[in-house]
């Protein structure tokens, strides 16, 4: 008896960090369009082991927060408020009710801002401005409230679409897995753009060598991720309805393939969006828009990082704009901008193929899923 009870003391605190690395339960932040139904940014408790999701909070008066992203320490909430005059809102967060408080905003300067990532370190927001074409970075103070900008890059370029890409339209700016550096990516340019990045006060971003890379002409760059082994990125192309592979070393990209979104035959509308890899590195989803309004799954070749088709799954709703992964790989939830609702998918392990949905929630113009754990 007392050696089973020797065995159970020592496997015990294995047990309890474990369920510390990954919960069963998180916040699911939703970031919305304010012009429909929606007032401002919800928060809702997702339940990993079924799929359920349950109302926690909102706070209203938050115009346009498009897009979102969550400190590290689930402390803070930040996000883009997609308008003209372009500006970012802090807010506090507590993970165990949901709640959130309004800190401070400030401007982008630059219009309809559509994407904001955080570093780990909590010191920098990087704004993509789409209709002002370029990068902002802001810092952050200790409390969680964003300081004025101290840097903006803009591309003079334009791409072959004269109605789509007339000018820059910078769309994402996301950090490398070791922080060093950030990618940009613009639609107006066709362009991955590629800075070296260090904190400090001015000039945060420098440019790489090379500074940047071209897709194909009327492509326009999007949305990108990178694989679980941190030696590839993805790009998903939002006018070519396509994902491009590139492998990736210390801030180098070097293209490799190119596999389309859409079936054979198909001649609707389209307007590919978002872009993920699964969290065991094996499989990559893809969304678009217009008339397909579908998730592209597919497997992801471990050697080489190159794709291979696997299936394609209605998104449930119209134009799906932003879909996320729970951590723990069992469910997809994609948000159907258009239909006013998020679908929830369980994702087969074995196979990466959705299965039927478990639930759905229905909530005005949805465009940006964010997870953090609930504490």
């Amino acid at each position: 008896m007392k050696r089973l009870l020797l065995i159970v003391a020592l496997l015990s605190p294995v047990i309890v960090l474990a369920q510390k690395t990954m919960p069963k339960t998180f916040d699911l932040v939703v970031g919305a369009y304010t012009k429909g139904s929606s007032k401002g940014i919800a928060v809702y408790r997702f339940y990993a082991e079924t799929g359920r999701v349950a109302y926690l909070s909102q706070i209203d008066g938050v115009s346009n927060p498009s897009y979102l992203c969550i400190s590290s320490n689930n402390k803070f909430v930040y996000a883009v408020n997609e308008n003209d005059e372009g500006e970012v809102s802090a807010f506090s967060f507590e993970p165990k009710t949901g709640a959130l408080k309004f800190i401070n905003k400030v401007s982008t300067l630059g219009g309809a801002p559509c994407y904001v990532s955080i570093d780990k370190a909590q010191k920098s927001l990087f704004v993509a401005n789409y209709s002002g074409g370029n990068i902002a970075v802001l810092p952050l103070n200790e409390d969680g409230s964003i300081a004025p900008a101290v840097q903006t890059i803009r591309d003079p370029g334009h791409g072959p679409n004269a109605a789509r890409q007339e000018k820059a339209h910078v769309h994402t700016a996301v950090l490398s897995p070791d922080e060093k550096y950030v990618f940009y990516t613009d639609l107006g340019t066709d362009k991955i753009n590629v800075t070296k990045y260090k904190a400090k006060k001015d000039n945060p971003l420098t440019p790489a060598k090379p500074a940047f890379y071209s897709i194909a002409p009327g492509g326009g760059p999007r949305h990108i991720d990178f694989s679980a082994d941190k030696k590839h990125l993805y790009l998903i192309q939002e006018m070519g309805s396509a994902v491009t592979v590139f492998d990736y070393d210390n801030g180098k990209l070097t293209q490799k393939q190119t596999v389309t979104l859409l079936p054979d035959g198909f001649t609707g509308s389209t307007g590919a969006a978002d872009i993920h890899v699964s969290p065991d590195g094996r499989f990559l989803y893809a969304s678009n828009r217009g008339d397909a309004n579908d998730i592209t799954v597919f497997s992801i070749n471990q050697e080489n990082g190159e794709l291979t088709f696997i299936d394609r799954k209605p998104s449930g709703g119209k134009s799906p704009r932003n879909f996320v992964i729970d951590p723990t790989g069992s469910f997809l939830l994609v948000a159907n901008q258009n239909s006013d609702n998020v679908f929830v998918y369980r994702i087969d392990k074995n196979t990466g193929k959705l299965m039927q949905a478990v639930s759905r929630l229905d909530i005005g113009s949805p465009v940006c899923l964010k997870f953090a754990p609930a504490q």
